[in-house]
């Protein structure tokens, strides 16, 4: 095939568009954002040049020469030639334990910009040695552990089974095509050097250098992530069998975009490109580190699923993740990118926010709120009025003459602040930041090389080049107490509009032929940006950490709207400005599901929606759902209405509470799923099929999940609804949440239950132990000395086991081995608890708190009596005679033993005698 190939799914018109839409500007110079997206500001793969020209082009010219192919250690390299299009470049077959990378580049000489700061750093050490099958004229067979990888010379592809079975084929479908680097000539097709969106001329002055090729998945009928959309957790179909379109495909290029819609391919926030295929017996992953604007096709047949993927620029560097279980490619994916970074205690508690608290009076209405109506919450924010005129590090007076006093009066009830700081700088020559940043050529420049000026909340702004090392370490230091005035150790922070968002740009985004550090477009790193900002920003806390705590230092708490792989790193992101109404709820399931398993566990939505005024049904519904979310806050635009929790009636009020007060109840447990998290990789809210991955059933679930493995939610997501279905996968036993009892469902898992405005369907799995705090406080920091509940849901073999991560909950001190992980376990009538295997016992973290309470259902039946003896020693440490009395709140068909007083980090065994 000749150069001029035509995309048989996506015949766009590129004539060149004259209309530019401006968002209004109000008073303020404040962009009130009120309607919904409008779609016709944002690309469509028939507006992107490099998506039309590849995206579902085939192409059979490719090809291996078979002289060329050399094994060196963990890496068999070779040359990919296609001799119409005059293509010769490198592919590297690397192989690690557990996956395979696949890289494509041109010479040295052609310099393609490549992704850095993603991959750990101890990513080496992982490499494995490729073992040689079979080497013919027209293939190569390699064998990894359990799978093996076959190179077809001509035509160029790539297989790889698992066990003899396939998983996964690389360009089986012949889509690869990688657009060299060449000089321009006349007569070059249309938008390979230049082309304009909405009255925007993009130079393109390296010309067409996009990247594309096609994933297939035999026998799999599920993929999932690629975050961000907000569209159903199996990804939908976007072209036919015939390849013909059916809907835009998944976008992954991170925009600023405003009451966005569900049930759409659009892209969002962030972009993770990460996707996972799941068939019964086996999970596999791909993921490919490029930061440019990127299209993926998903098409589905009986025989499977296949992906065809376009990047703008860039270079191939495809991880192909082996599985074959969900958590084996979850910790794969953390051993490439990073595992999550543990959180604060504090973070994982409820947060109060919206656009805006007026001042300092308001701030304390809202924390002395809290308390008068006897709701838990940790963390107070501050939007972008807070500041002087949008300039970030700074405080309008008028407003919040005393910050360090208010952050003080905040943090003696055991709270935090938050205040924004957002990328664009107001550009001002008496603004400190703008005037150093300027004077050491801090700030992208345009094509032209001057400053980038686009505008954004202050008004005309210039945009830091986070791709710089030297400007990040700039950035970090203005957090400095000393520099960031008014600022104390109890306030962190929010990075909001980091895509970034530009109100006068392409896209309400920055142009991609500005440059970076190096002379690097910005088209190539744009997906990169807003985590490189993240990053800076992170640093800087922990820096101040260090000056005012010591070595071990105060980890870090900031909140990123955009984000990239090895975002988990830094810290959390939310899922962008939602709207109030039932669609959206709904869909922050799937949304948070897909982020967390595409390795960023750490993130939520806004509850209640950020745009719109949410009913009491609703803001009530969406709480109780966020009981369980990883990141827990209430967010509300400028225009919104008030939406305090007691601001809904005295039901809802009551009930909000409860949903509130629950997330703390389950905090011991959640830390946990975070610590497991910052050391496999394992997400904290679960798909079903996560869990249940044998289930063909669940594999298609998202309007239910797991927090962690023991608990099952099947949250009301209907308005006015009086019933639920629910799925309940797997042999069981399962447990209501709510009464222990053991919930009976159908032989397929299905059963419906009744639900009031008080219900949130919830079930405990059999064979699992929760670590739990009861005792109600006005925040986490108050809690820090309170004993610990275990409750145990036992399987059908009277059996189960949990574990519960203890630390200071907020330094870095875990990182030196102070902290304690302890193993409980139940068999034949003895609860025992043992620091984790592997851990230093006695643990080098110790604590006089106590298990205050343990309950256990599925005895099967009310206990008449029972006693609890210390085994070795033969103490009965509690009896009870006759029908066991129950505690309000306490599951009826519950044993409850009560203040056993045993230490959480002590070792103990305790033998159970029940008589029916």
């Amino acid at each position: 095939m000749g150069e001029e190939m035509i995309n048989p799914s996506r015949k766009g018109n590129h004539s060149f568009l004259t209309s530019f839409f401006l968002i209004f500007l109000f008073s303020s110079l404040q962009f009130q954002l009120s309607t919904s997206v409008k779609v016709e500001d944002f690309k469509k793969c028939t507006d992107a040049a490099f998506c039309n020209r590849l995206l579902g082009t085939r192409d059979e010219g490719y090809y291996i020469d078979p002289a060329s192919v050399q094994f060196s250690g963990p890496s068999v390299t070779a040359r990919l030639l296609n001799k119409a299009k005059g293509t010769d470049v490198t592919l590297t077959m690397k192989a690690y334990k557990g996956f395979v990378r696949l890289l494509v580049n041109e010479d040295a000489s052609k310099k393609r910009f490549e992704v850095p700061g993603v991959l750990m750093h101890d990513l080496g050490s992982r490499e494995a040695i490729w073992s040689k099958k079979a080497q013919t004229a027209q293939s190569l067979l390699l064998q990894l552990e359990d799978a093996e990888m076959q190179l077809q010379y001509s035509p160029f592809q790539i297989g790889i089974s698992i066990k003899g079975k396939p998983v996964m084929s690389f360009n089986g479908r012949q889509m690869f095509n990688f657009e060299h680097l060449r000089q321009k000539q006349e007569g070059d097709p249309e938008g390979w050097w230049e082309e304009t969106f909405k009255g925007h001329v993009d130079s393109k002055p390296r010309g067409p250098e996009a990247i594309s090729f096609d994933l297939e998945f035999p026998d799999t009928q599920h993929v999932y992530g690629l975050p961000e959309h907000a569209t159903s957790l199996s990804l939908n179909p976007t072209v036919d069998l015939a390849d013909n379109a059916t809907s835009e495909p998944y976008r992954l290029y991170n925009l600023d975009v405003f009451e966005y819609a569900p049930e759409s391919p659009f892209g969002l926030y962030g972009s993770i490109p990460f996707l996972w295929a799941q068939k019964l017996g086996v999970a596999v992953g791909a993921f490919w580190l490029n930061a440019a604007e990127m299209y993926v096709d998903v098409g589905k047949t009986e025989e499977g699923t296949f992906t065809n993927w376009v990047a703008e620029s860039g270079i191939l560097d495809l991880f192909l993740l082996l599985g074959p279980t969900p958590a084996k490619v979850s910790e794969q994916y953390a051993q490439i990118t990073g595992a999550t970074a543990l959180p604060q205690y504090f973070a994982l508690g409820y947060h109060q926010c919206r656009w805006n608290y007026r001042d300092e009076a308001d701030v304390r209405q809202v924390d002395a709120g809290f308390d008068a109506y006897d709701i838990p919450y940790d963390v107070i924010w501050l939007d972008i009025e807070h500041t002087d005129g949008k300039r970030y590090f700074t405080w309008d007076k008028s407003l919040f003459p005393d910050p360090v006093k208010l952050q003080e009066d905040v943090a003696s009830h055991g709270r935090k602040v938050v205040t924004i700081i957002d990328p664009h700088i107001k550009r001002d020559p008496g603004y400190y930041i703008y005037q150093e940043a300027e004077q050491n050529h801090y700030f992208v420049r345009d094509k032209d090389g001057k400053d980038f000026d686009g505008w954004c909340w202050p008004g005309s702004s210039s945009y830091l080049d986070m791709l710089n090392p030297e400007v990040r370490a700039w950035w970090a230091q203005q957090f400095a107490l000393s520099k960031y005035k008014g600022s104390t150790p109890n306030l962190y922070v929010w990075n909001d509009m980091n895509e970034p968002s530009v109100f006068t740009g392409p896209e309400i985004t920055m142009q991609k032929d500005n440059l970076h550090w190096r002379e690097v477009e910005h088209r190539n790193l744009h997906n990169l940006y807003g985590a490189l900002f993240h990053q800076g920003t992170a640093e800087g806390l922990i820096e101040r950490g260090k000056a005012v705590y010591g070595s071990d230092a105060d980890r870090p708490f900031v909140l990123s709207r955009a984000f990239f792989a090895g975002t988990q790193r830094v810290g959390p992101i939310w899922t962008g400005d939602n709207c109030a109404d039932w669609k959206h709820l709904r869909v922050s399931l799937p949304m948070i599901m897909s982020v967390g398993i595409a390795g960023l566990p750490f993130n939520g939505a806004d509850v209640g929606g950020f745009f719109g005024n949410p009913d009491a049904e609703l803001q009530t519904r969406w709480n109780q759902v966020a009981t369980f979310y990883p990141f827990f806050r209430g967010h509300a635009h400028l225009d919104a209405k008030r939406r305090e929790p007691w601001l809904f009636g005295e039901d809802a009020t009551r009930r909000i509470r409860d949903a509130i007060r629950a997330r703390y109840v389950l905090l011991p447990y959640i830390y946990t799923l975070f610590r497991h998290a910052n050391t496999t990789g394992l997400p904290v809210m679960r798909p079903l099929w996560y869990e249940f991955p044998e289930v063909e059933a669940t594999h298609g679930v998202d309007d239910e999940f797991m927090l962690g493995p023991a608990l099952l939610v099947s949250p009301v997501l209907e308005e006015g609804a009086e019933s639920r279905a629910v799925f309940l996968p797997g042999k069981g036993p399962w447990y209501s949440a709510r009464t222990g009892e053991p919930v009976k469902p159908d032989a397929g898992g299905a059963l419906t239950v009744p639900v009031t405005m008080d219900s949130v369907p919830s079930y405990l799995r059999g064979g699992h132990i929760m670590p739990l705090r009861e005792r109600a406080r006005r925040s986490t920091a108050a809690a820090r000395k309170d004993p610990y509940t275990l409750l145990v849901a036992l399987d059908s073999e009277g059996q189960a086991s949990g574990d519960l991560y203890l630390d200071d909950g907020s330094s870095f001190a875990y990182k030196r081995g102070l902290f304690a992980h302890r193993l409980f376990s139940f068999k034949d009538g003895m609860l025992s608890n043992q620091e984790l295997p592997g851990n230093p016992s006695p643990p080098r973290y110790s604590t006089d708190l106590v298990i205050e309470r343990i309950i256990i259902v599925g005895l099967g039946h009310p206990a008449k009596s029972f006693s609890v003896k210390e085994v070795g020693t033969g103490k009965v440490l509690q009896t009870g005679a006759g029908p066991v009395v129950q505690e309000a709140g306490v599951p009826e068909l519950a044993l409850v033993i009560r203040k056993p007083e045993l230490p959480v980090t002590g070792d103990w065994s305790i033998q159970l005698s029940v008589t029916a």
